[in-house]
């Protein structure tokens, strides 16, 4: 691939190396923007070339705008991939790469902005037949006009953020009471995470399922779905385990949530890789939640089950290439599952930064994404997961059986992790079944 002769990835850890992968597989050279904090990680070492652009504060390091764009520049870094998280989601560092000629590997700002609202993604996908969970989508001017219109709605309701994401920003609501009491805190928490207090009402799905789709478009206005991913596995709304195919769904419900979800990517002339998030509620009714313009952490799975590499495929359609294949020729391989691996307190969940002194995992039979090795110092400065575990057999019992062994044979020193939960996620009972929700973590945990 000859496209950009070098990209400037604009993140860290596990996202970073894997990134650095695939650049090195299709000979393209890479530059690594590091924290203080990250000095010695592996993905510094990996990358082409590598340029400590702050302190351990991400605000003064992986979010300066203007320092990764100025690293991009004086590295004559033709493209940059923003991975997940931090930048990837922020369309004035969109614009600004636009602005000096460099590709952002990722859709545009527009998109982006379009799609960051929850109140105006849900109008698109309604103008394009995708189900919303029923709610109100106009900007809630006071707790008042609040407190009307879920006279309306009826309880429970959600009160949620139209900018929010990751669990924050939401708010389950039983009375008018609880919704007087939650909606200014609420607005002042998603201003001071997002930047943006505006609120809206949805109706409260109990016991949902979460499910999402993996599509891709490109620039000539074709659309591929590469498939589901089961998202159900959560604790405080944040994905702790995910597999592809769902077991919740029979192949007639699968054909109308991929169909659906490309229907809703075309409304929206969407160009790269991304997401499509539904919930699922017991009648198998399914609605869409948001969608994800970007690179997801559980994008493995993905490519499990379809010897695809999603990293290349941004690469390419950044580069204004048609999609590399059409859907015909993407074909599902048996069942994928991935673990994510916490350096945190099995009992508390509090994050446990340190040194790993030891980190031996078995490599036969499974795919490790890691952002340390041995030796690695996990910070306390950002996300505390230290690597995902994937594994891939030939039907769900099978890639259960291989995480099983994974996860009984792994030994991690230095620091505490949560290990233990995951383990006892493969042996319930319910789990086995394919029969959980999002509540499935709250009564295991109990």
């Amino acid at each position: 691939m000859s496209y950009f002769d070098k990209i400037l990835i604009a993140n860290r850890g596990e996202i970073a190396r894997r990134i650095i992968r695939t650049c090195k597989h299709v000979g393209i050279r890479t530059v690594a923007v590091y924290s203080e904090a990250d000095v010695d990680a592996p993905f510094v070492e990996e990358a082409d070339e590598a340029v400590c652009i702050g302190p351990a504060q991400a605000k003064k390091s992986y979010l300066d705008i203007e320092r990764v764009i100025q690293v991009a520049k004086e590295t004559e870094a033709k493209a940059i991939h923003p991975g997940y998280g931090f930048l990837s989601e922020n369309p004035v560092f969109v614009r600004r790469c636009e602005e000096e000629g460099i590709v952002f590997i990722g859709p545009s700002a527009r998109i982006i902005e379009l799609m960051g609202s929850k109140i105006e993604a849900r109008r698109q996908m309604q103008a394009a037949g995708v189900p919303v969970v029923p709610g109100w989508d106009g900007k809630l001017a006071s707790v008042e006009e609040a407190l009307f219109i879920a006279e309306s709605l009826g309880y429970p309701l959600m009160l949620k953020a139209s900018a929010g994401g990751g669990g924050i920003g939401m708010q389950l609501v039983h009375t008018p009471d609880e919704l007087q009491k939650a909606f200014d805190s609420t607005m002042q928490r998603a201003a001071s995470y997002f930047g943006d207090g505006t609120l809206f009402l949805e109706k409260w799905i109990s016991n949902p399922r979460h499910i999402e789709v993996q599509v891709a478009c490109d620039a000539q206005g074709n659309a591929v779905h590469l498939f589901e991913r089961e998202c159900s596995v959560q604790r405080r709304n944040q994905k702790v385990i995910e597999e592809s195919p769902s077991p919740y769904l029979d192949e007639n419900t699968r054909a109308e949530l991929l169909e659906t979800a490309l229907r809703g990517v075309k409304q929206i002339g969407y160009v790269t890789v991304g997401t499509m998030e539904f919930i699922f509620d017991d009648k198998k009714n399914f609605y869409f939640l948001e969608m994800n313009t970007r690179l997801q952490v559980e994008h493995p799975v993905t490519e499990e089950i379809t010897g695809l590499d999603l990293v290349e495929w941004q690469i390419r359609l950044a580069a204004g290439e048609p999609l590399p294949l059409q859907q015909e020729n993407i074909k599902r391989n048996g069942h994928a599952m991935e673990c994510r691996l916490y350096a945190e307190d099995p009992q508390t969940f509090f994050p446990s930064p340190g040194t790993l002194t030891r980190l031996h995992i078995p490599e036969n039979d499974v795919r490790l994404d890691f952002a340390v090795i041995e030796g690695s110092v996990v910070t306390p400065f950002y996300d505390p997961m230290i690597g995902k575990i994937i594994t891939h057999g030939h039907d769900r019992a099978d890639a259960i059986r291989k995480m099983e062994k994974v996860l009984e044979t792994c030994r991690v020193e230095g620091v505490k992790t949560n290990t233990p939960l995951l383990q006892k996620v493969m042996r319930d009972e319910e789990f086995r079944k394919g029969q959980y929700t999002t509540r499935f973590l709250d009564k295991l945990l109990v």
